[in-house]
């Protein structure tokens, strides 16, 4: 697979800030994602937070992740609509997290999770009849059934706050590329109207009675 120049400088952008932070708390602690800060005025940490991660572990994992999702993306749409895809998502799983977590001051997170999160979204919809493999099932599932599982799972993950990890990001950057993608690319309703459909009803459910996540 020949990567893209722009997805290869995208990654080790945030393979070099990702090394930066784990050697520099200076650096992790000025960039990363928190509630108090971003509420005092730094939104910019909602943006910079998407190119730090906890440990190396969680960053091959998005990087592996976003490498083996992206090219579906740009060599269908191009490098333009896969970084809006991109940056919209990561923006998107921010915001959800900030609205979230509003109250609670000190909650910080890192991590390109949810930009990594809307562009599997995306490929889903761009190609319905991909099979992916979830964890601990040992065969492949259709995309779309991996993606409602992996909506449902965010979510329950945020009401039960399972383990240390950022579901709410996750959840808003699936939903942040599944709107962009029908967006950039409204072909998606002609390629398979079922499939936005079926991914469609578990997010407008979420919008419109989240609240009771709490």
């Amino acid at each position: 697979m020949n990567i893209d120049k722009i997805l290869l400088l995208l990654i080790a952008i945030n393979v070099i800030a990702s090394i930066k932070g784990f050697g520099d708390r200076l650096f992790f602690e000025k960039f990363k994602f928190q509630i108090g800060a971003i509420n005092r005025g730094e939104k910019i940490r909602m943006l910079t937070s998407g190119f730090l991660h906890v440990d190396y572990i969680h960053l091959i994992l998005n990087m592996y992740v976003l490498y083996i999702f992206a090219p579906i993306i740009i060599i269908k749409l191009g490098i333009i609509k896969f970084l809006i895809l991109y940056f919209g998502s990561l923006i998107a799983g921010s915001v959800l997290t900030l609205t979230y977590h509003k109250n609670e001051l000190y909650y910080s997170a890192v991590g390109a999770s949810g930009a990594v999160a809307g562009i599997i979204y995306a490929s889903i919809l761009l190609n319905p009849n991909m099979s992916l493999m979830m964890f601990p099932l040992p065969i492949p599932i259709p995309g779309y059934i991996f993606g409602i599982g992996y909506l449902l799972y965010s979510i329950y993950g945020m009401k039960k706050q399972l383990g240390n990890v950022g579901h709410s990001a996750h959840l808003g950057g699936a939903i942040g590329g599944y709107a962009l993608m029908l967006l950039v690319y409204p072909q998606v309703f002609s390629i398979s109207l079922s499939t936005v459909i079926i991914l469609g009803v578990p997010i407008v459910l979420l919008l419109l009675f989240g609240n009771r996540l709490k």
